[in-house]
């Protein structure tokens, strides 16, 4: 096979991975797969490397990633599969992964109705006394120092009277690397509204983060690393590939 051929199926094969990729999102911005393959390694079973980019991917359930960044190398495939434009791993194999989040994707993701709908009619406890609220208008904000801060208007069913109610927390890559979970909670000037409303929107938050939500088919994310900077939420992670979607 000579360059140009071998660049040509090099295309061929980046751009069916694309369309595999875009079918499972509910949106796509923009969307890159290049994948580099030898001719000969190729014809033994083997493509150099894979390399996934994308901007705006939005997963279901309003969960949106400003950023993915994904590279495998040495990838174990058939090459009689590869031939007619299909790329099927013969073993699975894995590669590293940068997520970035940002403070508006995951307000979109808390205040919409799948989310919102759970933060209804919640059975909780204020100043020792039952009590039916609704959360409305949560705001998820990304200050910086390792740290997010949550906003909530909480409504009293009974008297329909509102409160405001706040914490800070840090998060934290568990043992397992499945999601993030959030500790060190603060509130502001030591004022605790419910410990039933805290786990609440610590319970919605993990769900959210849990980034079993962004996998794809065949391919999952461990994480590793998180960082927050302002306004964004930057993850890094261990990519598991099991089957590279083709069209």
């Amino acid at each position: 096979m000579n360059q140009e051929a071998n660049g040509l199926h090099e295309q061929a094969l980046s751009k069916a991975a694309e369309i595999g990729i875009a079918s499972q999102l509910d949106e796509v911005e923009e969307l890159q797969v290049e994948i580099k393959a030898d001719p000969f390694k190729m014809m033994a079973g083997e493509i150099d490397s894979v390399v996934i980019e994308g901007e705006g991917l939005v997963m279901q359930e309003s969960l949106r990633m400003e950023k993915l960044e994904m590279q495998v190398n040495s990838v174990a495939i058939n090459p009689m599969q590869a031939a007619f434009g299909q790329i099927e791993l013969t073993k699975p194999t894995q590669g590293n992964a940068r997520v970035v989040l940002t403070e508006s994707d995951i307000n979109s993701a808390f205040n919409s109705t799948y989310i919102s709908e759970m933060l209804q009619n919640l059975q909780i406890n204020i100043e020792g006394k039952p009590v039916t609220v609704d959360v409305e208008n949560v705001y998820f904000h990304l200050p910086g120092n390792n740290k997010v801060a949550i906003n909530a208007t909480v409504k009293l069913q009974e008297t329909n009277e509102t409160q405001q109610f706040s914490f800070t927390a840090v998060p934290r890559v568990p043992a397992n690397g499945q999601g993030l979970i959030l500790e060190n909670i603060e509130y502001p000037e030591a004022k605790e509204l419910s410990p039933e409303l805290t786990k609440a929107l610590l319970d919605k938050t993990t769900q959210i983060l849990d980034f079993k939500n962004f996998d794809l088919d065949g391919i999952s994310l461990q994480l590793n690393q998180v960082d927050v900077n302002n306004n964004h939420l930057n993850v890094k992670a261990q990519a598991y590939v099991e089957k590279i979607p083709t069209d």
